[in-house]
């Protein structure tokens, strides 16, 4: 799974779901109205809500801002992409979060557990946040075969219809090209009727040759119908 590394994680030999609790007590704890930030222009969140627990798989952002990198701190928070009811909410936490200034300018300094072609800097638009959030959606396998279909089909980084594309044209795991060809033989009931004796000499080999010059492709052990 694509992981990008800063200098934001903990450094060796440290509990990082230590080091993120830490950090979002003394977020939690900190002055809301520095800056001249009233309390009442911020709404409220618990942080522990949204903040990440542990690397456990779930796509996260680390969540800083401009002005604080440019003074020298990379003061933020690993925010659990899952836990958010939409974009809006996502919005109000970092507002919460950085809520010791004014207008402050996010930066996601971090990313992991999602296609490094969803990651920007600059931070996310509501159409990313979604494709990140149908990402977390598929499990441990089809995560690995999204990023090969990506790879071998392309895609822009806010194509929700993407995630469409993938389901129709995902074809399973399978050993090898011919493993899968002598399984579609059985699915479409290629050689029923066939007499036993005449099937021995189907060539599979053949057959998987021809599927995967033009309707089909396969690449580590997963294998895509071309749409």
């Amino acid at each position: 799974m694509s992981t990008k590394s800063l200098s934001i994680n903990s450094a060796s030999g440290v509990d990082s779901t230590q080091v993120q609790e830490q950090v979002v007590k003394s977020f939690s704890s900190s002055s809301s109205n520095l800056n001249n930030v009233e309390v009442d222009e911020v709404e409220e969140f618990d942080l522990s809500l949204y903040a990440l627990k542990g690397f456990n798989g779930n796509p996260a952002v680390y969540v800083g801002t401009y002005g604080k990198y440019a003074s020298g701190s990379l003061r933020g928070v690993w925010l659990d992409l899952t836990t958010f009811a939409d974009y809006d909410e996502f919005l109000a936490v970092c507002r919460y979060l950085h809520r010791d200034e004014a207008d402050p300018e996010f930066m996601a300094q971090d990313y992991t557990d999602f296609p490094e072609m969803f990651y920007t800097e600059g931070f996310m638009s509501e159409r990313e946040f979604d494709v990140i959030q149908e990402f977390a959606e598929l499990d441990n396998d089809e995560r690995e075969a999204f990023e090969v279909y990506v790879a071998a089909f392309g895609s822009s980084r806010d194509d929700v219809s993407i995630f469409d594309n993938f389901r129709e044209a995902y074809c399973g795991k399978w050993s090898s090209e011919e493993e899968y060809a002598e399984q579609l033989v059985e699915d479409c009931c290629m050689l029923e009727g066939a007499p036993e004796f005449l099937k021995s000499y189907f060539n599979y080999a053949a057959f998987a040759r021809d599927l995967f010059i033009d309707d089909y492709y396969f690449d580590s052990g997963y294998c895509f119908r071309r749409l």
